[in-house]
């Protein structure tokens, strides 16, 4: 189990960001869709695609890219941001399903590989993740509809615990020839927005506690790593839309710890661990006056 600590510090900011954001649909929607490039751009950067932030947000602006990118990538960027909004507007009124995941599966691989795009692996579709070899093609179909009734079923887990749990085992399924991370985190998100919270980032900064976290549920069925990751997403995504609602001033965090008279690597670390109101930006950490 996850320490009370973040919990409560979680349930605080809720509330806070609950009381805030009446009558603000209209900014919070615009953070929302200032954030599509760099969520997208974090989970392809994390499947190891080349695209950097500024060429995905020129991508999805449809302009032109100045080196010779190809299709796919092309594609990959557009597909996911698709998705993602698709989730944005649906996700309040629909709970995620066996069928909603092949949709999204469809959406995204949809002109980069019809032949996969839509369906689960079968037949001898065996695929390998490093070390782990994934669940046999004739067993995903049920694993899935267990790993759903599960989460769905489940009233007493914590909701980060829960989330992370399907995740870990999503993706340890592997369900799809490829796509299995973008559409994971996809659902993420859908989760997360099923139960009145902001989408998360998951960054590909911290790509290497990202595959420590499924290593050990493999290893050794431990969760805690992914709950980790997910908390501080959450708490980050939070502590950002808290500052725009307050209407606050928001300067980088370097700034902030010159005006505090603190070394930056201090307020920095502790703006990993989110025990001030820090949040990234484009990459950039920054916070509210």
């Amino acid at each position: 189990m996850m320490t009370p600590y973040p919990k409560n510090r979680i349930k605080t900011q809720k509330q806070e960001y609950d009381r805030l954001r009446v009558g603000k649909e209209a900014l919070l929607r615009i953070i929302d869709e200032s954030e599509i490039s760099e969520s997208v751009y974090n989970s392809n950067a994390i499947e190891n695609s080349t695209l950097t932030l500024p060429e995905t947000e020129k991508i999805l602006l449809e302009m032109e890219v100045s080196r010779d990118v190809s299709l796919r990538e092309v594609f990959e960027a557009k597909n996911l941001a698709r998705v993602m909004e698709y989730m944005r507007m649906k996700s309040p009124e629909e709970e995620f399903s066996k069928k909603l995941i092949l949709l999204l599966h469809q959406m995204l691989l949809g002109n980069i590989n019809d032949g996969i795009a839509g369906r689960f692996r079968n037949g001898q579709e065996f695929v390998r993740v490093g070390s782990h070899i994934a669940s046999a093609p004739e067993k995903i179909d049920q694993l899935i509809e267990d790993a759903l009734i599960e989460y769905s079923s489940d009233n007493e887990t914590y909701f980060i615990d829960k989330i992370s749990k399907f995740h870990l085992v999503f993706e340890t399924i592997h369900p799809f020839n490829d796509g299995n991370g973008r559409i994971g985190r996809v659902i993420i998100n859908w989760q997360l927005s099923r139960l009145g919270f902001p989408e998360v980032i998951i960054r590909d900064k911290e790509k290497k506690d990202y595959y420590r976290a499924f290593q050990e549920y493999r290893d050794d069925n431990k969760t805690k790593t992914m709950e980790r990751l997910i908390s501080l997403s959450i708490m980050e995504s939070l502590y950002k839309r808290i500052t725009y609602l307050k209407g606050q001033v928001i300067i980088p965090l370097v700034d902030y710890a010159k005006r505090i008279g603190k070394p930056a690597p201090v307020i920095l670390n502790a703006a990993k661990r989110q025990t001030i109101p820090a949040f990234r930006e484009k990459g950039v950490w920054k916070i509210g006056e």
